[in-house]
């Protein structure tokens, strides 16, 4: 199994069966894909049925190209590769390569980059040195922005609040469970 396989295989272990919480900002989800996700996947509008019966070899085939092909996560250094995709899983590429961005420039990339959530070769370079430099800074680094952008997402939609302990014990998975809420 290769690498990316392996890393889909621990996203769909931590995102879990088919769930429809009411203040999910998501919507029904299953494997972590959303409806919304499938029928832009597929082209056309899916129902919460087909979100219920996903088959998983579809969500990974979705998690494969348009959450780590289609955004370059392959070209992210190994030391980093895991918790970025993941953060695309839990927040889009997006948002995922703007952490790596904010944390390149944190850590005095040169040139600094322009954080615009796009993988372009000046953030490849820059991640790739981050990671050969200062590998176990860069993921301390990672892991504040993303601890962060949940905090505030709590404070800008307290109904969030409900998956808050949630999200920060899915964090402690990448910083060797030190910050686990039971």
């Amino acid at each position: 199994m290769s690498d990316i396989e392996n890393i889909i295989t621990a996203v769909i272990r931590r995102e879990g069966a088919y769930v429809n919480h009411p203040a999910d900002r998501g919507g029904p989800t299953h494997y972590g894909i959303t409806q919304r996700t499938l029928s832009r996947y597929l082209g056309r509008a899916v129902s919460i049925s087909e979100i219920e019966n996903l088959d998983q070899s579809l969500a990974r085939e979705i998690y494969r190209e348009n959450f780590y092909l289609a955004p370059g996560l392959d070209k992210l250094p190994e030391p980093i590769k895991e918790f970025v995709f993941d953060s695309a899983v839990n927040h889009g590429p997006k948002q995922a390569l703007l952490f790596v961005q904010r944390s390149c420039n944190l850590l005095g990339a040169k040139p600094p980059l322009r954080e615009d959530g796009i993988m372009g070769d000046n953030t490849r370079r820059a991640a790739a040195t981050a990671a050969r430099l200062f590998c176990a800074r860069l993921k301390r680094t990672l892991l504040a922005e993303r601890r962060n952008f949940y905090f505030r997402l709590v404070e800008a939609q307290p109904s969030q609040q409900i998956f808050l302990k949630g999200w920060l014990n899915r964090l402690a998975e990448f910083d060797g469970g030190d910050t686990r809420i039971v």
